[in-house]
């Protein structure tokens, strides 16, 4: 059985939560999922420009488990640039 999940604190809440390319209709696009927790982590990180240590407190977890979740949310965001998906973001 796996540890339940901890609840990790997220302080902002996106105006938008769709992004695609232009110009391409959205049947002909796939998605990718970006929770507000990897939203979050990627905002701390590069916007408000705060070392990983920092991030982590701020979102009440381990240093090694936020480098996870950005590591993840930059794999999505490229896969979108790169390939052309649309990015939705999505409440955890």
């Amino acid at each position: 059985m796996p540890r339940p999940r901890l609840n990790r604190k997220i302080k902002f809440e996106p105006n938008a939560t769709y992004f695609k390319p232009q110009g391409i209709p959205m049947r002909f696009l796939e998605n990718v999922e970006l929770t507000t927790e990897e939203l979050e982590a990627l905002r701390l990180k590069n916007l408000k420009d705060l070392d990983q240590t920092q991030c982590a407190e701020m979102m009440k977890t381990s240093q090694s488990t936020f480098q996870r979740i950005l590591s993840s949310a930059y794999k999505k965001i490229t896969e979108a640039l790169v390939i052309g998906k649309a990015i939705k973001i999505t409440k955890q």
